[in-house]
């Protein structure tokens, strides 16, 4: 029994439509080859499914350059296959330039220049486009102002608990009998005198060291 015809419509039911497109797009390509081979046919092959899967395939004597097979057919044919490309992006182009033409004068604008074709409504709204903007720039300098001198205030606080503590650590000498505390170098000559021999620690003060007493100072152990 002879298979029957099939009529030629698009099929609705989606996997049988995948399943004939799959089965018809291999015998083509089969053809393709066939036409190549047989007839030394030059030939290109594109196909797209409806999902948007694409199928090529290019004769081998055309060494995988699509583009000969495009120019040779715009050539004997006569018409463009690239012209109405060219033209959209040439259009996005001119576009773009128009767009970096606005932007440049909008700059120039507010830095005060090339005002002079504005109308009066246009000053205005330039006016106050400027003072929104200062504003903006205000705001955010207060902010690091103020965030800047709370970090200088954590760090002074930081110094001068640091320097109450070192104060602390030498307050025990100045009470302990055994511990002679010497600023000029004759104290500290007679305080190695009075130690001669006892269990007395003598300490010198040195001048380059603030924070101990007014000429500054640091406690030695001779």
């Amino acid at each position: 029994m002879g298979r029957g015809k099939i009529e030629i419509k698009r099929i609705e039911n989606a996997t049988n439509r995948q399943v004939t497109y799959s089965k018809r797009r291999s015998g083509i390509l089969k053809k393709a080859k066939e036409l190549t081979v047989l007839c030394d046919a030059e030939v290109s092959l594109i196909m797209f499914s409806s999902t948007g899967k694409m199928t090529e395939y290019l004769s081998p004597s055309l060494n995988g350059n699509t583009k000969r097979v495009y120019d040779r057919y715009q050539q004997i044919s006569g018409s463009s296959l690239w012209n109405a490309h060219y033209e959209s992006l040439q259009n996005a182009l001119n576009k773009q330039k128009e767009i970096n033409r606005r932007l440049r004068r909008e700059i120039r604008q507010r830095m005060g220049e090339d005002l002079d074709e504005l109308t009066i409504d246009e000053l205005r709204n330039l006016e106050a486009n400027l003072e929104a903007s200062v504003k903006v720039v205000r705001d955010r300098k207060y902010h690091v102002i103020i965030t800047q001198t709370e970090t200088t205030r954590k760090k002074l606080r930081n110094h001068t608990e640091q320097h109450h503590g070192l104060l602390r650590e030498f307050e025990p000498i100045d009470e302990d009998p055994r511990f002679i505390l010497a600023v000029e170098e004759e104290d500290y000559e007679s305080a190695i005198e009075l130690a001669n021999g006892q269990n007395i620690f003598t300490f010198r003060l040195q001048p380059s060291q603030p924070n101990l007493h007014n000429g500054g100072g640091y406690l030695r152990l001779a």
